[in-house]
């Protein structure tokens, strides 16, 4: 796509964006509004209906005491109209007479032992209606037969009357009913007439709050549904009395004491309740109830000597969305426009930009091809005028450029060898010069080469005190410092990284070395001055001496490092000569190492060979060199001491050479007299695959040297092998295979042991380590791990031998489990070249 519909494109779609945003945030903005609106809506809603259900209770008070009165009035005439004993009256007499009487009901109560009953009434489920479980409405009963004052605080009292409160009729729970209770002592019987249903709710529907209620969900669009709340009760189990064998719930145990409560969720609705009463404040939560999105509000209501109640308002949250969406149809609609102007005006000013691009662009091409002279002209006083005149100086810059490039190199390189921070040479440059030293020393007969090791004395407390920035001047002092105080010639001072300085000094005796060391001390201790604080440090430092300790480069810095060691363990601020003392057992190490090096000179490094024998024809198939060790100072030293040593000393090279060469040429004499020829296996150190391709030509080199068939040859590596430069390793590998060479895997199992290089890997076979063969019993037991790996070489179509065979049974129980090939003391241990000619040649 070409810059020029580029620019339209990106203009048309950074307005688009634009218009996106802002629709988006004027959305968001009408959505709160809504919301925000719906919250004072509901809050007005829930005011109204709390006004009205206060108004209720108070008009309730005074309608209750109306109705009170009519019932007395009612009670005085029927007593007019009734005989004094209710034996004389009849259950159709109380029905003419109510009807005359306009109220619901008459029913007549007399004593009957312990209890009052109904003896007559109007509603036959009143006769022989039990009130002796009745609470205060009982106590009231006995207290008018009595002639005393009603004493319940229920209810309405007047002379010889007493009115008990609207409530579920327990003889019929399908009723509310009003009652008033009549005795004068005149009667043998308690007058009850009383109002029922329409009387009763006549009165709530005219003065309650469930006309408002039915009048918002009516006429005020959006509210579906609106509850009053009993939150002592709702959500509970139901608080059912039971009373003359009818089941009930009372009207002020009722969960739902107004409006409806068909959207139902009774479990969040009864947590929110709680919490609201709790907090004080209103609850919303949005939930798809009835197959309809709704957003539901509970209210709580407090006022003073009336129980807490909860208002919920349910409003239909899909007007709000109807809503939200069509004004951002709306807003989308009336981008439309805007987004058609831009592309339009974007093509025009693209056109006026790229046209001059083309030109500039040509220009560039030339210049990529090295065409540095030319010059481009134009008029242009924009950005595009000044992108030419840096065009045309483009030529000219570049040649400063690769200038500049080339010192840059320099300066990486010098950085390669150099302390960044005081300049001076680096760890790398220093093992680069003490080497060449050496060398010189021995090419001039120099008589001594020091290493001085120096460490600045709780430089970290310096550092955190003064602050890091200061910490760096520290150090670039003490440099400047250590510098001035050398010798001109024959020293080399580093900075090894941190606080550490090693200086390298040649042909300075020990004593004048020591002399130059403890000047360095002392001028290090004057005070130095960093901005305005003045700061006092020592050093710490450890000399090492070639020849003296050691002719090895790492070591005579690692002696250097263990004295500079002892000086802080001293206490600071001295200097240390390294003597055996310090480290015995590293000297022990430099003195064996020190031997074998001689021995190496001297060839007095010997082969051993151990047979491998295939036990199921019992005939030798192979030997394995060894190489060992007799010194006439130190006697037999253990392949186990010697040979660690040598990997660190970078002497394990010249012994396997040693082994190499005596083990091939005596191998291959061996073979040319022998019916049955025999392999050839050497073992080889992890450090010889540090360069695995020169490895690779020394095998061929010594193979060829000595005739050796590589057919015949095995290298033995152990599986630590394989995690130094595992790539370069493997192709190592692969090419020794492709040679003709075999492959083992030493000590198998007690090592890296992942299974995921013998897949990658040419090997041919597994050795059993002797450790896993000595667990063998008798009886067979603790022979797992070695079965494991006789079942995995035969999987894997490997040749597997044990190491370490020293017991008939362990013969045995190899050749039972399909491993034939064997070393160890049960056959041989490893031999001299002559002992295994007479053992095994010459028979």
């Amino acid at each position: 796509m070409s810059i020029k519909k580029k620019l339209s494109v990106f203009f048309t779609l950074l307005v688009l964006c634009i218009l996106l945003a802002n629709n988006t945030l004027h959305y968001i903005r009408s959505k709160n509004r809504l919301i925000e609106f719906n919250k004072k809506e509901i809050t007005l809603v829930t005011e109204e209906i709390a006004y009205e259900v206060e108004n209720s209770k108070n008009s309730a008070s005074y309608m209750e005491n109306r109705m009170a009165q009519e019932l007395r009035t009612a009670s005085v005439a029927i007593q007019d109209s009734l005989p004094a004993d209710y034996h004389d009256v009849s259950n159709d007499q109380l029905k003419r007479l109510a009807k005359k009487l306009m109220i619901s009901h008459i029913t007549l109560l007399a004593p009957a032992g312990d209890d009052i009953i109904g003896v007559k009434s109007s509603d036959p489920k009143e006769i022989n209606m039990s009130t002796k479980e009745w609470g205060y409405w009982y106590t009231s009963f006995r207290q008018l037969l009595s002639q005393q004052t009603i004493t319940t605080k229920k209810g309405v009292t007047l002379p010889h009357f007493w009115s008990g409160p609207i409530e579920v009729a327990s003889s019929n729970p399908n009723h509310i009913d009003k009652w008033g209770y009549y005795y004068d002592g005149s009667t043998n019987y308690i007058i009850d007439p009383y109002f029922r249903d329409r009387h009763v709710l006549d009165f709530e529907k005219r003065f309650g709050p469930t006309n408002v209620m039915n009048r918002f969900t009516e006429n005020l669009e959006g509210v579906l549904e609106l509850t009053v709340f009993n939150p002592k009760n709702f959500g509970k189990r139901n608080q059912n009395v039971y009373l003359n064998g009818n089941k009930y719930i009372k009207i002020k145990d009722q969960p739902i004491w107004y409006g409806t409560y068909t959207y139902r969720n009774t479990e969040r609705d009864k947590k929110s309740i709680q919490e609201v009463l709790k907090t004080g404040k209103s609850q919303s939560y949005l939930a798809e109830i009835n197959h309809k999105k709704v957003l539901k509000t509970l209210v709580p209501i407090k006022e003073k000597n009336t129980p807490a109640y909860v208002i919920g308002v349910v409003y239909d949250y899909g007007l709000i969305e109807k809503e939200l969406q069509q004004e951002l149809i709306k807003h989308l609609l009336l981008s439309l426009p805007f987004i058609f102007i831009v592309l339009i005006i974007s093509f025009i000013f693209s056109t006026s930009i790229t046209r001059p691009i083309k030109h500039i662009m040509e220009h560039v091409n030339q210049i990529a091809k090295g065409n540095f002279g030319k010059v481009l002209n134009t008029r242009r006083k924009d950005e595009l005028g000044g992108l030419v005149a840096n065009i045309n100086h483009l030529s000219h810059f570049l040649k400063t450029y690769v200038d500049d490039l080339k010192k840059s190199q320099e300066e990486s390189e010098y950085h390669a060898y150099h302390d960044f921070l005081t300049g001076l040479p680096n760890r790398r440059y220093f093992k680069e010069q003490l080497n060449r030293r050496l060398i010189e020393s021995k090419e001039k007969s120099i008589r001594h080469v020091a290493v001085l090791f120096m460490d600045i004395d709780r430089f970290k407390d310096i550092n955190d005190t003064l602050g890091h920035s200061k910490g760096d001047q520290l150090i670039q002092l003490i440099a400047n410092r250590i510098k001035e105080c050398l010798p001109s010639a024959n020293s080399f001072l580093t900075r090894q990284g941190g606080d550490e300085f090693v200086i390298l000094f040649s042909d300075f005796t020990p004593e004048e070395v020591k002399g130059i060391t403890e000047k360095i001390m002392a001028y290090v201790q004057q005070p130095c001055y960093i901005d305005n604080d003045e700061v006092f440090v020592s050093i710490s430092s450890g000399l090492s001496f070639y020849p003296e300790h050691s002719t090895n480069l790492d070591t005579l810095i690692t002696y250097a490092d263990v004295a500079m060691y002892a000086s802080k363990r001293q206490g600071g601020s001295k200097v240390s000569i390294y003597h055996d003392s310090l480290n015995k057992k590293q000297a022990e190490k430099v003195h064996i190492e020190t031997r074998l090096r001689k021995a190496i000179q001297k060839g007095d490094i010997d082969v051993y060979y151990q047979p491998k024998i295939e036990a199921q024809r019992n005939v030798i198939t192979g030997v394995e060199a060894l190489v060992r060790w007799n010194d006439a100072e130190l006697g037999f030293v253990s392949p186990e001491a010697f040979i660690p040593i040598a990997e660190e000393a970078g002497l394990i090279q010249y012994l396997w050479e040693v082994v190499m060469k005596k083990a091939c040429s005596q191998v291959s004499e061996w073979n040319k007299v022998s019916d049955e020829k025999m392999t050839l296996a050497v073992n080889f150190s992890p450090r010889q695959f540090q360069d695995p391709v020169v490895l690779v030509n020394e095998i061929k080199h010594f193979l060829s040297l000595h005739r050796f068939d590589p057919a015949w040859f095995e290298m033995e590596i152990t599986e630590s092998t394989l995690l130094m430069n595992a790539e370069e390793t493997i192709k190592a590998l692969h090419l020794l295979k492709k040679y003709g060479i075999s492959i083992s895997i030493d000590d198998f199992g007690t090592g890296y042991s992942s299974l995921s290089y013998l897949k990658k890997l040419p090997i041919d076979c597994l050795k059993i380590d002797r450790s896993f063969i000595q667990d063998i019993q008798e009886d067979y037991s603790n022979s797992e791990i070695a079965q494991a790996i006789i079942s995995l070489s035969q999987s894997l179509k490997l040749e597997v031998i044990a190491e370490g065979v020293e017991e008939e049974y362990q013969k045995a129980f190899l050749m039972k489990n399909g491993c034939d090939h064997m070393q160890g003391y049960l056959f041989s241990k490893p031999l001299a070249a002559e002992d295994f000619e007479e053992a095994f040649l010459n028979s």
